[in-house]
């Protein structure tokens, strides 16, 4: 990998943060940059993500705040609403192209993938045209050092890859569970849930500045 690019070595809740960015300037460009009520939505989806969580104003703060000190996330003001809103500097700080970031989007939101599952879980991120597509864009990311290809699950025919963005990673028995092997995501359902998730909270944002004005 170029010596020039640093990997830094993000926290969970900043992983979290800088994905839920990244994934919803894709797949919900209307609601981008995002106030901060829609990204604590975005990051606290119970589809597209694992582990669930179910962070607080204050944990989404402290890792934006860390974000922007590392130049990976900045803040947009102007237009209609006078909310701070947040977007991600990821493609800029690295010389990565479209189909590049939805994978790391991916493995930044659900953990390890197969090839396959990333091809089945792009959505509206990227669309690959085939999956030779997907396992050239992960070894060229595994070469640059931006991911790590993983030992095999059981009954899994293929490698799985993992982002390198919270340090090294090492086999975890635990990431095996045989449960989410026999289960299939339904991509079309979770984009749904997950936009009306975040135009909920778009709502009540409006609803609660609404109600201070008048108040």
């Amino acid at each position: 990998m170029d010596n020039e690019i640093k990997i830094p070595v993000l926290s969970p809740e900043q992983i979290r943060v800088l994905g839920s960015l990244m994934e919803k300037a894709k797949t919900t460009p209307d609601y981008y940059p995002m106030t901060l009520n829609g990204l604590i939505a975005a990051c606290n989806q119970k589809t597209s993500r694992k582990p669930v969580v179910n962070y607080d104003e204050e944990t989404i703060g402290i890792a934006l705040n860390s974000l922007k000190i590392a130049g990976l996330m900045s803040t947009a003001t102007g237009g209609s609403s006078r909310a701070t809103k947040y977007k991600h500097n990821f493609a800029i700080v690295y010389p990565l192209l479209p189909a590049e970031v939805a994978v790391m989007c991916l493995l930044f939101l659900r953990g390890p993938q197969t090839p396959g599952e990333i091809n089945t879980n792009s959505g509206r991120l990227h669309e690959f045209e085939t999956l030779e597509e997907v396992n050239q864009t992960l070894e060229k990311l595994a070469k640059e050092g931006y991911i790590k290809q993983l030992p095999k699950r059981p009954g899994q025919k293929e490698q799985r890859y993992a982002h390198l963005f919270s340090g090294d990673v090492e086999f975890v028995e635990e990431d095996f569970s045989t449960d989410e092997l026999s289960t299939r995501p339904n991509t079309q359902l979770e984009e749904r849930i997950a936009k009306l998730e975040t135009e909920l909270a778009e709502l009540k944002e409006n609803f609660e500045k609404l109600m201070k004005e008048l108040y």
